[in-house]
């Protein structure tokens, strides 16, 4: 019996289809270089003789890094297209995941996660953006969905390898793996075309900017960008920026511990669990928890609307976080911690859909990096802080603050748009 979605579903193109596996992959891929540092942290600590507060701190520069390289990448996404700015953003964290295995000290470290955070920064906005302005309008929600829940298999495949690399070699190890993702831009460059709604609009700036000198371009792209701090978008704006930094607060706080959390001795305020209990934890963590969560969003989002899911998913995770905090059964910390991650998690698909929806072409890349990554800036500090109030009062402790920053993010979803049918300009 046909579906509703079957006419859309016939209309898809190849040329669609491949936009939309190459931001899954990069989004995937981001997510697997991303997460290697939390999944060996307790071994670098170990190692390198850092203490949770400057663990927490080297991943706040990563953060911090991907809020700059967010709303950089995006005003290049802007300018060269989305297409370019993907590739350049998955060489720029693939090489310095590598890059990471080389460190002797903190500092050569931190100094690589930082610019793996510009990287890291720039390739969710442009991927978001490539897939919104290529798929059609009734399947937008859903498509987007599909690539923020690719993070989900990227952080599982993350946690899979390191298990494995651990069991033979050290960390180091785990870091140059890392390298891997950059073969995906021979495959960009050659079959994946670039946003046609994008080159429209640039021939329409270059046909009416015919004998304007390049700088004079450059003032009218930033003006364009400017209307996003103006009525009828400032409110929609800084609504959308701080849900995600709040949620963001919540989500790098609690997962970028979870890892050390659950591997840590018990006497360290840890659950004891060894490598491959804690692999397998996190495995089933993200296929069973995180990737539902990131694709159903769409679904629900579709049914419910955008602002009332973000309502459900956000309230939900504020509520259950302090729960699994408590959890002391291997079973309670499986289950849990997955229903924790589908509603933690799965919001982050809704940012991408509305912000599409909510900005315009000219601006649509520099908008999602500002709100999107301009936030994860922000929200740099929840690594250092959970780590700080981890060392004095204990992780379940900790985990309390990321159970309040979600019910901040429900609180400020509530004055978002609805933006559900509606068209892109």
């Amino acid at each position: 019996m046909a579906t509703g979605l079957s006419p859309a579903l016939t209309r898809i193109t190849s040329a669609q289809r491949r936009t939309l596996l190459a931001a899954s992959l990069g989004w995937m891929l981001d997510a697997f270089d991303a997460m290697l540092y939390a999944l060996v942290l307790a071994h670098v600590m170990r190692d390198l003789g850092m203490t949770k507060g400057t663990a927490g701190l080297l991943n706040s520069l990563t953060l911090l890094a991907s809020g700059i390289g967010g709303v950089a990448f995006g005003f290049l996404a802007d300018r060269i297209g989305r297409k370019r700015a993907l590739m350049l953003s998955i060489l720029t964290y693939s090489v310095c995941s590598f890059a990471s295995g080389l460190s002797r000290s903190v500092l050569t470290l931190a100094i690589f996660r930082f610019i793996l955070g510009l990287g890291m920064g720039g390739e969710w906005n442009t991927g978001a953006t490539l897939v919104a302005e290529t798929w059609p309008m009734e399947l937008r929600a859903k498509a987007i969905s599909i690539v923020q829940s690719s993070w989900a298999i990227g952080y599982a495949l993350a946690a899979l390898v390191t298990g494995i690399v651990l069991h033979y070699a050290n960390w180091r190890m785990a870091f140059f793996v890392g390298i891997l993702p950059a073969l995906v831009t021979v495959w960009i460059r050659r079959d994946v075309p670039e946003s046609e709604m994008w080159e429209r609009k640039r021939a329409e700036r270059n046909q009416a900017g015919t004998g304007l000198h390049s700088s004079a371009h450059d003032r009218t792209a930033n003006d364009a960008f400017i209307r996003i701090f103006q009525p009828p978008f400032v409110d929609h704006t800084f609504a959308l920026f701080f849900m995600n930094f709040f949620g963001m607060f919540a989500w790098w706080g609690l997962f970028t511990w979870m890892p050390p959390y659950l591997s840590l001795p018990v006497e360290q305020g840890g659950r004891g669990f060894g490598v491959m209990g804690t692999t397998t934890l996190l495995v089933f963590l993200n296929l069973f928890g995180m990737f539902p969560g990131y694709a159903g969003f769409g679904w629900v989002a579709d049914q419910l609307g955008r602002r009332k899911s973000f309502l459900l998913y956000t309230f939900m995770a504020g509520v259950l976080v302090p729960l699994y905090a408590q959890a002391r059964e291997p079973w309670v910390l499986l289950v849990l911690g997955a229903v924790v991650a589908f509603f933690g998690t799965g919001f982050f698909s809704g940012s991408g859909i509305i912000g599409s929806e909510i900005f315009p072409t000219a601006v649509r890349a520099r908008a999602l990096g500002f709100t999107y990554n301009g936030a994860r800036a922000l929200s740099s500090v929840a690594p250092f802080v959970i780590g700080r109030v981890g060392q004095t009062k204990g992780l379940s402790w900790a985990f309390y603050l990321c159970g309040a920053s979600f019910l901040l993010a429900c609180l400020v979803a509530t004055q978002l748009p609805e933006t559900k049918g509606k068209q892109l300009e």
